[in-house]
This record gives C-alpha cells, structure tokens and sequence, in this order.
C-alpha cells in the first residue's frame, strides 16, 4: 500500500493509493480535487502567477533559436499568454500542440504557432497550417498540470496524449531531450502521486513560487 501526504499550505491530508488495479481510481480522485482547487484561484492571482512563472522561465529556459512547446491554456489552467510572447521576443520558435482529427486516433503532434488558429474538439485552441515538427525535434517543452510532486509524476487531465507524445523518452538513459518542464501553480504539489506505468516524468515544474528541478525515484526504492 502507498501513502502519501497532499500539501496545502501548513496542512497535509493523508491519502492512501492501493496497489496496481486502484492506481486508476486513486488519480481520479486526486484529479478532481486539485482541479476543483484550481478552479477557485481568484483571477487577480491567476494573472500574477502566469506573469511570475514567464520571469521565472525566462531566467532559465528560453534562448533564441529554440523549438519551444508549449500549450494553450483553457480557462482553468495556468495562462500561457505571457509565456508565449516572452519565448517570441527572445527568438524562439513556438509550437503548439495538435490533436489528430481522427477521433479514433489518440495522438498529439506539435504545429507551428500561426496567425490561423481552430478549437478542437476539446475546446482547446490549436494552430492551423502544415508546419509541424516531431515531438523529438523540440528543445523545450512546456506541459499543463493538475497536480505534480518532487519526483516528476506529472498527473494530467487524463487523456494520456503528453505521455504517448513523449514514450520515447521512457527509453532513454543519458539523452533526456526534449526538457520537459511543467508549469501551473505551487498549490497543486503533493507530496507523493502514485505513478503509473506510462508516466513521462518531468525534469522540471515551474510555479509562481520558483522552479523545482525533479528528482528521479529508482525502482529499487520506488513504492
């Protein structure tokens, strides 16, 4: 059995993810209440934390000549818009993500930024035109987050497409590109999410608070 402790502020609440068969529904879970907190950040803090997360990147991250991609962000996720026009001014070529058109098929390609742009079926804004690249091809890429802890475990919206979209990186032992940094704000940390087998971890996760460079968990002291 794997515990771990969900932080807020001075309080932790202690939750318990049973093995393997209930990982599923211990996310699911963990999902709704971190996207229920996140709903209820005000908007003035909404707008100051994308603006602080953009600095913060931008002292690190961000050099001319860079694929950078990045999302665009729905109503409840961390604004991106700040963060986009900054990699612009430095030099940078954004890329956003694209779902495939098909439905029955559960992938994500990165598309050029453009003047042209659609909502797909999700509600979610993408660009239009040819201009795609590979997902291997990116230097740096910016990911959406429900919840995160220290370690990498990324907990997403569920769809699993970031994680197909960046597999290869599962194989890797030395060549970790693309930098895969996650951003939203510091009240979604947990202390510890039940990791699943198709988890990308990410290097690291940016919040209004200062970046946080990711820890690995080996299997042999992983839960």
């Amino acid at each position: 059995m794997l515990l771990w402790f969900e932080s807020n502020g001075s309080h932790r609440h202690r939750r318990v993810a049973l093995p393997d068969s209930s990982v599923t529904d211990a996310r699911s879970s963990l999902r709704a209440s971190l996207r229920a907190r996140r709903q209820a950040i005000p908007a003035a803090e909404r707008a100051r934390a994308a603006r602080q997360v953009a600095r913060h990147a931008a002292a690190l991250i961000l050099r001319p000549g860079q694929r950078i991609g990045i999302y665009a962000a729905t109503a409840e996720e961390l604004d991106t818009s700040c963060l986009i026009a900054l990699a612009l001014r430095r030099g940078c070529l954004v890329y956003l993500p694209r779902i495939d058109r098909r439905r029955r098929v559960r992938t994500m390609h990165f598309a050029r930024l453009a003047d042209r742009s659609s909502v797909n079926r999700f509600g979610i804004t993408e660009p239009e035109g040819p201009r795609l690249t590979s997902s291997r091809l990116l230097d740096v890429v910016f990911l959406p987050i429900v919840g995160f802890d220290r370690h990498g475990v990324r907990l997403g919206m569920g769809g699993g497409y970031y994680d197909r979209a960046f597999s290869f990186r599962r194989l890797r032992t030395v060549w970790h590109a693309p930098l895969l940094v996650g951003i939203g704000y510091a009240s979604q940390e947990v202390e510890r999410i039940a990791p699943a087998a198709h988890d990308v971890p990410l290097d690291l996760v940016i919040t209004e608070r200062g970046i946080i460079r990711c820890t690995r968990v080996s299997a042999s002291t992983s839960p």
